[in-house]
């Protein structure tokens, strides 16, 4: 897999196959998540509460992951954005979160993060829908309280208010 192995990676499969081969142990090793990564890369999109969802029907009916997207209070990190076969589907999901959100919200997109041609870019939730996403961007959709300071993505605490 191309980042953690224990999250949208293989470590489950290795886990669940290793039952039928008692002999192998399986040791699941931990890696930088695309999530983490890309967060340093915005700023600090991810300093309160968040989600990270995979836009991938592979695996997850539609429905699923619009019901998901729906019920998202908090910042979104989403994982497999578009393919070939779902080139509609970052922007099915913004017109989601703006009919739930009511607003444009500030939001990043990171791709190829911690590779060669690593780019990092602040925008609005409307500029995100026609963004030319991959399977190796990773995008970040602030909540209602995320900012741009100094062309960063900052989602505050709320340290202000202690």
């Amino acid at each position: 897999c191309s980042g953690d192995a224990g999250v949208y990676g293989m470590s489950g499969l290795m886990l669940e196959l290793g039952k039928e081969y008692p002999d192998c142990r399986v040791t699941v090793i931990s890696g930088v998540t695309a999530a983490l990564a890309g967060a340093a890369l915005l700023g600090a999109p991810l300093m309160h509460d968040f989600a990270v969802i995979s836009l991938s029907d592979l695996l997850t009916p539609w429905e699923k992951i619009e019901k998901r997207l729906r019920a998202a209070d908090f910042v979104i990190c989403l994982y497999n954005p578009s393919s070939k076969k779902r080139s509609d589907y970052l922007r099915r999901a913004c017109q989601i979160i703006f009919e739930e959100a009511g607003q444009d919200l500030v939001c990043g997109v990171v791709k190829s993060a911690g590779r060669d041609g690593e780019h990092a870019e602040v925008m609005h939730l409307s500029e995100l829908e026609e963004y030319p996403a991959d399977m190796f961007t990773t995008v970040f959709i602030g909540n209602s309280e995320t900012r741009v300071m100094d062309g960063r993505m900052v989602t505050p605490r709320g340290y202000q208010n202690i």
